[in-house]
């Protein structure tokens, strides 16, 4: 357990049980070829007892390393919904999230396209920074899902999360 979690640990007293992790706090979850939308997942972590939300959005830039990026697609492993679960389940024991969201979308998508949302809520702004970037991290870097990046010069690239 990190440093970070124990402190938020050191909070959760039974007299104050809005300070505490929600019983199940995973909300939404999922990879899809839809669209994503922030105001669902904004809309999912909503908790009258948390003070704070954090929301990351990931897009789909123009340009990668210095060189324009023409098409972009994702793809995911059949295991990767449950490793996002995974992923959400472990954040939420490590921090006090009240709630907790995350989609991913695979398929072919456009520059400005929404390529990921995460969002927490937890008693405090920075717990819920704290999960957050937590959340993000670790599903970029655990979760099975791929980008393949063609450039504007005619050269590709896979990026794995993995």
């Amino acid at each position: 357990m990190s440093a970070m979690a124990q402190t938020y640990e050191q909070r959760d007293h039974p007299d104050h049980p809005g300070e505490r992790a929600a019983a199940d706090p995973v909300r939404l979850l999922g990879i899809r070829e839809e669209p994503l939308s922030v105001d669902e997942v904004l809309a999912a972590v909503g908790d009258d007892a948390a003070g704070g939300t954090a929301l990351f959005v990931g897009t789909v830039r123009n340009h990668d390393g210095g060189t324009d990026v023409a098409r972009l697609g994702y793809s995911s492993h059949p295991t990767a919904e449950a490793e996002l679960r995974r992923v959400a389940e472990k954040v939420a024991a490590d921090f006090p999230v009240r709630a907790l969201a995350a989609v991913h979308r695979v398929g072919d998508l456009s520059v400005g396209d929404l390529a990921v949302v995460v969002a927490v809520s937890c008693p405090h702004r920075a717990e819920a920074f704290d999960a957050c970037r937590s959340l993000i991290d670790t599903l970029k870097h655990e979760v099975p899902i791929w980008k393949h990046q063609t450039f504007a010069d005619g050269t590709e690239e896979w990026v794995g999360a993995c």
